[in-house]
């Protein structure tokens, strides 16, 4: 007897349902939608657009620690009990956000398993691309870095097909996601335009033969 597949769980119909009490929330490019301090109350998904999140030490210098899409989850340290953010959240594009309180987020959570295991197989997925993206910094070249960076915007590797069309990212975006200069940037983005695997053309075009970069030792 042939097997029907079960559906993926679909968390963005989930949050857009009447059953869930969050509020829409849109950022213009380049607004901040939490910064560093600020009182940790909400969890958010996002619709529309991406996210920046960054930590700035005591000297003012800034690192960013993830860069984020539709699909994801950001903010939820609240669930942990933490009081104040510990960075800083920009939208990089314009950006639509659900925008759940935190004693909202834990009723869906503890009343909603098939949730509740999606959003926990969420966060694990993104420790571990964090911790990717970390051994990426120590270990791969600048060109390597900024390839896997264009292609992670892009979504490549995840469910569903990539968004080859971006957004506008500015080279300083991109510089900071990869530690490097924006001069380093400019050179690289220069020769993969040559190269065929991305162009300009109402938006920043990324071909799938940006992976050869990725794959190549």
């Amino acid at each position: 007897m042939r097997q029907t597949k079960t559906p993926a769980f679909d968390a963005r119909t989930f949050l857009n349902s009447a059953g869930v009490a969050r509020k829409v929330a849109e950022f213009r490019r380049s607004a901040a939608i939490f910064t560093q301090g600020d009182p940790s109350k909400h969890v958010m998904y996002i619709r529309v657009g991406g996210v920046k999140l960054s930590v700035i030490n005591e000297v003012g210098k800034e690192a960013v620690v993830a860069m984020l899409g539709p699909g994801d989850f950001f903010g939820e340290g609240c669930l942990t009990g933490q009081k104040v953010r510990m960075g800083t959240a920009t939208a990089i594009t314009p950006t639509t956000l659900l925008v759940i309180e935190r004693a909202e987020m834990i009723r869906v959570l503890h009343g909603q398993h098939e949730f509740s295991d999606r959003f926990i197989q969420y966060v694990l997925s993104r420790n571990i691309r964090i911790e990717a993206d970390l051994i990426d910094q120590l270990f791969n070249s600048t060109e390597k870095r900024l390839a896997r960076a264009l292609l992670r915007l892009a979504s490549y590797g995840k469910e569903g097909r990539p968004q080859r069309v971006l957004a506008k990212v500015s080279q300083e975006t991109l510089a900071e996601m990869i530690g490097t200069s924006r001069s380093r940037v400019n050179l690289f983005m220069n020769k993969f335009k040559k190269l065929g695997f991305i162009h300009s053309n109402g938006g920043l075009h990324i071909n799938s033969s940006l992976l050869s970069v990725v794959l190549h030792d």
